[in-house]
């Protein structure tokens, strides 16, 4: 039976159209908003919705309300907001004069400030922090595909009771924690793969299977925990190994990696950041939301964060035409050479 409430997805990328889909497969009312490309392409063909387990759901165009203006947030009951980082201050303003009083808004979003932008403009709104814990990638004709193991993480409010079972029906089950700043720095953490993976051109898998490149992701992870231990901040634990002996171990051999860390490149042969895709596509990426947000944090608390401020610089050469290719060797030798090199061209 279809849900009295009706939800809508603003930014339907690759996350806000795998989860609004996949809401929209458990016949809940989802509308959609997105970029004429994408309505045109779910238009044409619906979403073909798969993930590594062997989901494979088909939701047809008749099932969904696609469109480029946010007009239906306006009788929405729960607005899950899945921009870019950088957008979020625009997606509040657009929201601001249509939601209701007491709209719940959910950020499912990369970062660890969101969900206080959206605040700022929805103050009679029910503003919750999220973290979607695995990857999703678009393969073209309305297909995206997870293909990474992990959960929708929520701040825990009695508002989402009315919402959680058509989310665990639609085989999203929403974790609601208390406190979830632990939890969105723990994300973050991980998400410093998202600029490695990004320069080095292939999928995830390919990239984790290489030393070199996994020790360029234990540099920048082992520099942002040192400043959160600055800041007083303790990541939460969202893998089978802590994340300060996580960063250690990716800098072993390819053997002890694969004997010790076996869950970590049980993945999707295919999967890649969207970071990844954003080079590709000519897209600005969320690196000032991700590597950007340890460099910010260091400064607050008088550290310097050379490692992740090189990593912002050559993800934004790359986006501006510049190198977008590195091998391992030469990235962990740019990294290691931070803060004494000369800009990148």
């Amino acid at each position: 039976m279809a849900n009295d409430f009706e939800i809508c997805v603003f930014g339907a990328g690759n996350i806000g159209c795998y989860v609004g889909g996949r809401l929209a497969g458990a016949r809940a009312k989802v509308s959609l908003v997105g970029r004429p490309a994408i309505v045109e392409e779910v238009a044409t063909h619906g979403l073909h919705l798969t993930d590594l387990h062997g989901a494979d759901i088909e939701v047809r165009p008749a099932q969904l309300r696609f469109d480029t203006a946010p007009n239906r947030a306006s009788r929405a009951d729960l607005i899950l907001v899945s921009v870019k980082a950088g957008s979020t201050d625009e997606a509040g303003r657009s929201l601001a004069s249509l939601v209701r009083p007491g709209t719940v808004v959910i950020s499912l979003q990369n970062g660890v400030r969101n969900a206080d932008v959206l605040r700022e403009h929805l103050p009679e709104c029910i503003v919750l922090s999220s973290m979607v814990m695995y990857n999703v990638s678009h393969r073209g004709e309305g297909r995206f595909h997870q293909g990474t193991e992990g959960e929708i993480i929520v701040s825990d409010h009695p508002a989402l009771d009315r919402f959680a079972s058509t989310f665990r029906n639609a085989g999203l089950p929403l974790l609601r924690e208390a406190d979830l700043t632990r939890v969105m720095w723990a994300k973050l953490l991980l998400n410093l793969n998202n600029p490695i993976n990004a320069l080095s051109g292939v999928p995830l898998k390919e990239e984790l299977s290489q030393r070199k490149y996994r020790k360029c992701i234990g540099m920048a992870q082992l520099e942002a925990l040192a400043i959160l231990k600055a800041a007083g901040i303790r990541p939460a634990r969202l893998t089978s190994v802590p994340p300060a002996l996580m960063a250690r171990l990716l800098g072993v051999s390819n053997f002890l990696f694969k004997g010790v860390a076996q869950s970590v490149l049980e993945i999707d042969p295919l999967a890649r950041t969207s970071m990844l895709d954003d080079l590709e596509l000519g897209r600005k990426s969320e690196i000032d939301y991700i590597c950007g947000e340890v460099v910010r944090l260091g400064e607050q608390v008088g550290r310097t964060a050379p490692v992740n401020a090189r990593l912002t610089e050559l993800i934004k050469v790359a986006e501006n035409g510049g190198r977008r290719h590195w091998s391992g060797a030469e990235l962990l030798k740019t990294l290691k050479a931070s803060g004494k090199s000369a800009p990148v061209r």
